[in-house]
């Protein structure tokens, strides 16, 4: 039994879990139960689904499944909190950064955990997770929390983890920011602030959307659309002179990498 589902804490990630799991029919509200002192609109939401907002301490037992999604640096603070409450079976499922899962079980009384590294997409059905877990039914676990939101993949040494955080984790904001800056470039260039923000946006999704549908290697499609001398070409004379963009890339994902580590001291 997967159900009933804890959320502790709703938030961002929390809240965009709960939005994909109801749009995509996976789990109904009555099989919510979240806790979280300021509820955002994904909790009310669930709450008018039929979904328990902050049921009282003793009702925590009834929770098969515990998604601990409050901020990494809050874990411990929630474990102590919620650990006395919980059924000795409960398995808990953690999306806080760079937490190790044996500090996790230990905080949670020796319970069965699961880490796992999600993205806000979950919310449209188009999020990817890493997972990692050494017990096998905590893993089974994550994947009956995540398929239904998106892509999987599931790791098998939790040191990777902190890469996983890097390249998939935090990386729907380096494309945010890409896209940003991409449109300051294009009203630069003489657009108004609405078409450029229309031309990257559409182009960017667009380019995405191909390379899913089309499996092809993303130097590949790069290639198809450079012409020689032409001004893609000029472009990325510019991005990748001296490897320029591939070196920049490298050192944010050390840092995000870096980063994961220290907030799971």
């Amino acid at each position: 039994m997967i159900t009933p589902i804890l959320m502790l804490g709703a938030g961002r990630m929390g809240g965009a879990m709960i939005e994909g799991w109801l749009a995509a029919g996976a789990f109904e509200g009555r099989e919510l139960m979240i806790r979280d002192p300021f509820p955002g609109p994904a909790a009310i939401a669930a709450v008018q689904a039929g979904a328990v907002l902050n049921p009282p301490d003793g009702d925590l037992a009834q929770a098969a499944t515990v998604v601990l999604a409050v901020k990494p640096q809050m874990w411990r603070e929630a474990a102590a909190e919620f650990a006395p409450w919980l059924s000795s079976g409960a398995v808990i499922v953690s999306i806080a950064a760079g937490v190790k899962a044996a500090d996790i079980a230990k905080a949670f009384g020796g319970r069965c955990v699961a880490r796992v590294m999600p993205t806000t997409a979950a919310a449209i059905g188009r999020g990817t997770a890493s997972l990692y877990a050494d017990e096998p039914a905590a893993l089974a676990r994550a994947h009956a929390l995540f398929e239904p939101l998106g892509a999987v993949v599931a790791l098998t040494d939790e040191n990777l983890m902190h890469a996983a955080t890097a390249v998939s984790g935090s990386s729907p904001a380096y494309l945010y920011a890409f896209i940003e800056a991409l449109e300051a470039a294009g009203v630069a260039a003489g657009l108004t602030p609405k078409d450029a923000q229309r031309l990257a946006r559409s182009t960017l999704t667009g380019a995405a959307a191909l390379l899913a549908h089309s499996g092809e290697d993303p130097a590949e499609l790069r290639r198809q659309v450079t012409s020689p001398g032409g001004t893609t070409q000029a472009a990325l004379d510019v991005l990748l002179a001296d490897g320029a963009l591939p070196e920049l890339m490298r050192e944010a994902v050390v840092a995000a990498v870096r980063r994961s580590k220290e907030l799971g001291v």
